[in-house]
């Protein structure tokens, strides 16, 4: 396993560090945040670098990107914090390619040159309605399991219960049996579909939380040696610098296994269902503790609206909890590593 980046990688990476930066400041997180979670605008001029197309395969007229690739760049988001939807669109356009005729239609407006939002509930829908949609309350199309089957949702004019969260993301509880509908898949083949899909979910967002992490950590070391205590910058102080050079080390270890989690996928690896999940749960709690220490180098400022560092610290605890209780999480990976417990 060689997780070095190629130079096409690295240049992959580096667009969109520019194209974030200038798009997606601070400023624009906030606005949007106020407007729902979501802006258009930053969407749109993400679908022209590849947006939902860039990991579905050329032959179905995306960019045949693989999860590795996806990863790369949702570590970009996930630092931005951009207002987007990237992973459940990426995982959406994936779904919709797979399912080939049956998906097609939906496949075409999803890969617009003004892309259509399309998400993946992450919980099997309970009549009919699926819970905590992440961007359920932006995407006109939702794609879920509804008893044994695997469908597409198309509703132009839904009308979601959004749900305020920490995070400030448009996440809504949907209905899949309201709009135009379409089978992709039926029984076993469904379920194992939309498992796939939710472990891709997984993996990149355990990139956009490496992302995340990464960009809070910096702003808790510029911080750090900026404000002075004592005639000293506060970084010089061996109990605040021996916790970011902790978090610095776990932000290190959470990429590689995100990375390592996308590689497994693409090349089929054996232990990629496990991986996964390691990925998710490992990124999830480093993102809190890097973001919790940075806030905390800002001393009382910190916990301040003007101040950015709050922006990554209410998206780490927020954002996982799409997935549900991280408790479950663990033991859902003990049964893959292990096996169900006995009389489970």
């Amino acid at each position: 396993m060689d997780l070095s980046l190629s130079d096409e990688q690295e240049q992959l990476v580096e667009a969109f560090r520019a194209f974030l930066a200038k798009e997606s400041p601070p400023s624009l997180v906030r606005d949007a945040e106020a407007r729902g979670g979501f802006d258009r605008d930053l969407w749109d001029a993400a679908g022209a670098l590849g947006g939902p197309g860039m990991g579905v395969d050329p032959g179905a007229g995306g960019a045949g990107a693989g999860l590795l690739d996806l990863e790369l760049v949702a570590e970009r988001f996930g630092a931005a914090l951009a207002p987007v939807p990237v992973v459940e669109a990426w995982v959406s356009a994936r779904v919709l390619a797979d399912a080939g005729a049956a998906g097609s239609t939906l496949l075409e407006q999803v890969l617009a040159e003004r892309p259509l939002v399309a998400t993946l509930a992450l919980h099997a829908a309970r009549d009919g309605v699926a819970r905590l949609v992440p961007a359920g309350a932006v995407a006109p199309v939702v794609i879920g399991l509804d008893d044994d089957d695997l469908v597409a949702v198309d509703d132009p004019t839904p009308e979601p219960h959004a749900v305020h969260n920490l995070g400030g993301a448009p996440v809504a509880d949907r209905s899949l049996r309201a709009g135009a509908r379409a089978v992709l898949a039926q029984g076993e083949d469904a379920r194992a579909r939309h498992q796939r899909a939710v472990d891709e979910w997984r993996v990149l967002t355990a990139g956009v939380l490496v992302g995340l992490a990464g960009a809070a950590l910096e702003l808790g070391v510029e911080y750090a040696k900026q404000r002075h205590q004592f005639g000293v910058p506060i970084g010089s102080f061996q109990a605040l610098a021996h916790r970011l050079a902790d978090v610095a080390t776990a932000v290190d270890g959470a990429q590689l296994l995100a990375r390592e989690a996308a590689w497994a996928a693409d090349e089929g690896e054996p232990d990629a269902v496990a991986l996964a999940r390691m990925a998710f749960l490992f990124a999830a709690r480093t993102a809190q503790d890097t973001t919790a220490a940075a806030l905390h180098v800002h001393g009382g400022y910190g916990f301040t609206l003007e101040y950015d560092v709050q922006l990554y610290l209410r998206r780490a605890k927020a954002w996982p909890l799409a997935l549900g209780d991280p408790r479950r999480g663990a033991l859902e990976l003990a049964d893959v590593l292990f096996g169900p417990a006995e009389g489970a």
